[in-house]
C-alpha cells in the first residue's frame, strides 16, 4: 500500500489578502474578506453593466492586492450607494461604505481616472453649499462646465430648465457662513484624525498578522 498523501491544506481568503484588503477594511468598517464571490451584489447593481468593474469583482482585486487598478476604476465614483449590494450579499459586505474609503483614498494618492467627472461636481456641490448655505444651480453647472471643458453637453437641456425657473439667475444666499466655514473645518479636521488613527492600527494589524505567519513552521 502506497504511503498516504497529505493533502494541501486549504486556501483561505485571510491569506491571499495582503495590507490593502486588511487597511480597506480598518478604514470602512466593512470586511472585504468576508466576501465568497457569489455575484448576488452584481446581479442587482443598476451601474454594474456600464461601469468598468462590478461590485464583486472590485472586492476580487481587493483581495487580491490590485491597489492601484482599484483607486484607477471608474466604477468607485459611479457607485450610486443605493445599498442593493448589501441588501442582497448574505454576508452583509457594505460595499457602499468601502467605495467611500476608496475615493478618499483615490483622491489623495492622485489615482482618480480621466474616465470620470464625478469629484469635480462633488467638489463645486459642496463649495456652493459651504458659501451659500444651499445650492444655486446655474452656479454650480457653471463651474461644472469650466472645470472639466463640457460646455456642450446637455445644452439642450437647458432652456427647458430656465423657462420653468429651474435655474435662477442669482439664487438665495442663507445667513450663517462663519459657521458653515467652521463646521467644515471640524469635518475635515476630525475625518484626518480618524483616519490617521484607523491606519495606524490597520497597519499595526498587518505587521501583527505578518509577525504570525513568518512563525509558522
Amino acid at each position: 500500500m502506497s504511503p498516504r498523501t497529505a493533502s494541501p491544506a486549504p486556501l483561505e481568503v485571510g491569506d491571499l489578502a495582503g495590507d490593502f484588503a486588511q487597511a480597506l477594511a480598518a478604514l470602512s468598517g466593512t470586511s472585504p474578506l468576508s466576501c465568497y464571490q457569489c455575484t448576488k451584489c452584481s446581479s442587482g447593481c443598476p451601474v454594474a453593466g456600464r461601469s468598468d468593474l462590478r461590485p464583486h469583482e472590485l472586492v476580487r482585486l481587493v483581495h487580491l492586492g490590485e491597489r492601484e487598478e482599484v483607486l484607477r476604476s471608474r466604477f468607485i465614483w459611479e457607485c450610486t450607494s443605493c445599498h442593493t449590494c448589501i441588501t442582497r450579499c448574505p454576508q452583509k459586505v457594505d460595499i457602499c461604505s468601502m467605495n467611500d474609503t476608496l475615493r478618499e483614498l483615490s483622491l489623495r494618492e492622485g489615482l482618480v481616472t480621466r474616465h470620470t467627472a464625478a469629484p469635480v461636481f462633488n467638489k463645486a456641490f459642496l463649495d456652493s453649499v459651504r458659501k451659500r448655505g444651499r445650492v444655486h444651480e446655474l452656479g454650480l453647472m457653471a463651474v461644472f462646465k469650466l472645470r472639466t471643458r463640457r460646455f456642450l453637453e446637455d445644452m439642450d437641456k437647458a432652456p427647458m430648465m430656465l423657462a420653468k425657473g429651474k435655474l435662477p439667475l442669482f439664487g438665495e444666499r442663507m445667513r450663517g457662513r462663519h459657521g458653515r466655514e467652521s463646521l467644515f473645518r471640524r469635518a475635515a479636521q476630525a475625518g484626518r484624525a480618524a483616519q490617521a488613527d484607523v491606519a495606524a492600527q490597520a497597519d499595526a494589524a498587518a505587521q501583527a498578522d505578518a509577525a504570525a505567519q513568518e512563525r509558522k513552521p
